[in-house]
């Protein structure tokens, strides 16, 4: 394995395994640094799937069902804190998630691999970011209830890159496209224009990471001679997590901005096939 590659990936275990929040947002930043900057020509062979397994977390926050989270009432403080403490632990495990991508799955091209790195990397800004924003209301990350809902997922999907680019990034992150601005107009109808600011900012950088999903689910589709639009159904509807248009309303500039192609936005808005 080459030393400078070696030296990356056991920066990226670092942060991946760190259970608490500031030491994997320190070392995600380290570890950044590091694997920005291999060479075009790195061979990812060593990172054979299997090589990591679940990673460092903290304590608090608990884990609830996700009909057990507290109430998010935007019209008192704490109602707002509880929303952007939501938000913050969704970044959390994003930055997670984004490692995982990174360190699960071995023998992708060298773009993946930096694609990944990019988003852990902002991942964990934006925790960090809401994590001030949070600390300004007198609280900090654990101090409410979470759900998993988002690392199951992972967790279902950690066999196959194909499936995890379809079903985290370009499922469950993508619903973000179009919770944000509705979320950005409660804080702004609150009197909070503070946080609807930061939320525009992050979800800005959201639509690149749908993006990166969509890209390699369209390449690894391709390598594997797998055509996209029958992947795209079966993953989706095969195990009865998607009924084409269930799912009110999407914004189709954000999403063809984040990869998805006009067909897959008419299935989403439940078209008929054709």
């Amino acid at each position: 394995m080459d030393n400078l590659y070696a030296t990356a990936r056991e920066a990226a275990l670092a942060a991946y395994y760190a259970p608490n929040p500031e030491d994997k947002m320190a070392f995600t930043r380290y570890a950044a640094a590091l694997w920005l900057a291999l060479p075009a020509d790195t061979d990812y062979g060593p990172m054979a799937h299997g090589g990591v397994t679940e990673p460092g977390r903290p304590v608090a926050p608990c884990l609830v069902p996700p009909n057990k989270v507290p109430k998010r009432n935007p019209n008192t403080e704490q109602g707002r804190a509880i929303h952007i403490h939501a938000l913050t632990h969704i970044e959390f495990v994003a930055t997670n998630l984004a490692w995982d991508a990174v360190l699960r799955f071995g023998g992708l091209p060298h773009g993946y691999y930096q694609d990944w790195v990019q988003v852990a990397l902002e991942e964990a800004d934006h925790y960090a970011r809401l994590q001030a924003r949070l600390g300004q209301f007198g609280y900090g990350y654990g101090d409410f209830a979470a759900h998993n809902g988002l690392w199951e997922m992972a967790q279902r999907t950690a066999e196959d890159p194909l499936q995890r680019m379809m079903l985290v990034p370009r499922y469950l992150e993508a619903r973000a496209l179009e919770a944000v601005p509705i979320m950005r107009r409660k804080f702004l109808e609150a009197g909070d224009p503070q946080t609807a600011q930061l939320l525009a900012e992050i979800g800005e950088e959201e639509v690149g990471h749908v993006a990166a999903g969509s890209r390699w689910f369209a390449q690894l589709c391709s390598q594997r001679g797998l055509d996209r639009q029958r992947a795209f159904l079966d993953l989706l509807e095969g195990k009865g997590r998607f009924k084409p248009g269930s799912k009110g309303a999407i914004d189709r500039t954000l999403r063809s901005r984040a990869g998805f192609t006009p067909w897959e936005l008419d299935q989403l808005e439940g078209a008929p096939s054709t």
